[in-house]
């Protein structure tokens, strides 16, 4: 449970903090419980910018103190202390005044909406609303520039298996307004959802195999036998969808897809992990029958932490001050887990 502060600013100015309250989700940048309070509380409508402060030292729980925007001033505000928010240089356009309502703005002149957009997430790496359109809710994504671009990535998917990423309906660097995706959120997959996703994606790679069409992390595992491709890059489970599409390619590069499989192998419940690997192996061996994905993936395991280690300390270099709280201490914890996995 987190205890909310909110500091509101109407245009950037300073106009009072809120009576402070809890919310029941625990997860830092899940937002659309902080806003959906303070809308009705306040009878304004609100977005939040940034966090500003955390007495908790992971990405959950504690009090939270967050930089709101509101359409108006409110009333009822308490003005016993004044903040100041000055601009940073590495602060992400949504994090700045304005910044919400112009992703919404540019999202609206692509679909119609048919009621208020939701505000569902925003931190150092995304900023995420749902929009209720004509054609049904609909994702306004905003992405930082240090990620990989999320709609070229998504078309690269969808030339090999247009069924496999989300359906985009508008991109440009920087942010993409995706159709709904059916089904829920796999974070502890069944066996037959491993068998119905995992094998498509290594399809998909093997199909794009070739010479790098993204960044390559420079992290290189042996390959046995198995190609450089597109690899996702955070290839757990919480980012497929249980209709079978697979989200958030903003950690997308090239490599040797036996990263991703390690990263998922790494992520699923033990009793997991023997069907995972067995469907990616299997699926491997399809393509490449002359390959040993099996060693490729022992080799990978500890890589994959290394490449970890990598993006955490990308995110550290390039976000502002207050929001490091997320990824503090993150490369140095990758790099300990990839030792104790060294082969």
């Amino acid at each position: 449970m987190r205890e909310i502060r909110a500091l509101i600013t109407v245009g950037g100015r300073y106009v009072g903090e809120a009576e402070p309250f809890t919310v029941d989700s625990p997860w830092w940048n899940h937002v659309e419980p902080v806003t959906a309070h303070l809308d009705r509380a306040l009878g304004v409508t609100t977005s939040v910018l940034r966090l500003v402060a955390t007495t908790a030292p992971a990405m959950r729980d504690g009090v939270v103190t967050y930089q709101v925007e509101a359409d108006r001033e409110p009333a009822g505000l308490d003005r016993g202390a004044e903040h100041e928010f000055p601009d940073h240089p590495l602060r992400l356009p949504w994090a700045r005044p304005g910044g919400p309502a112009e992703l919404v703005a540019w999202a609206a002149r692509h679909v119609r909406l048919t009621g208020r957009p939701v505000q569902v997430k925003t931190w150092n790496l995304s900023c995420l609303y749902r929009l209720p359109t004509t054609r049904g809710a609909v994702w306004a994504k905003a992405t930082p520039p240090f990620m990989a671009d999320e709609g070229r990535v998504i078309g690269l998917v969808a030339s090999v298996d247009p069924t496999l990423a989300p359906v985009l309906l508008a991109a440009e660097p920087g942010r993409v307004l995706l159709a709904e995706a059916p089904g829920h959120d796999c974070w502890r997959p069944t066996g037959e959802v491993v068998d119905r996703i995992v094998p498509r994606w290594v399809a998909a790679q093997a199909a794009l195999a070739g010479e790098p069409r993204l960044r390559v992390r420079g992290v290189e595992p042996p390959g046995f036998g198995l190609p450089g491709t597109l690899l996702h890059g955070d290839f757990h489970p919480g980012n497929w969808r249980s209709g079978g599409v697979v989200l958030d390619w903003g950690d997308a590069h090239w490599g040797n897809p036996a990263l991703d499989a390690a990263r998922l192998v790494g992520f699923v419940a033990p009793g997991v992990r023997a069907g995972v690997e067995r469907a990616w192996v299997e699926a491997w061996l399809e393509h490449r029958p002359d390959s040993d994905p099996a060693e490729a993936l022992r080799h990978a395991r500890p890589a994959s932490h290394l490449v970890g280690a990598l993006v955490y300390q990308e995110f550290l270099d390039n976000i502002e001050p207050s929001e490091r709280v997320y990824h503090e201490g993150d490369p140095e914890a990758e790099r300990e887990r990839a030792q104790s996995l060294a082969v």
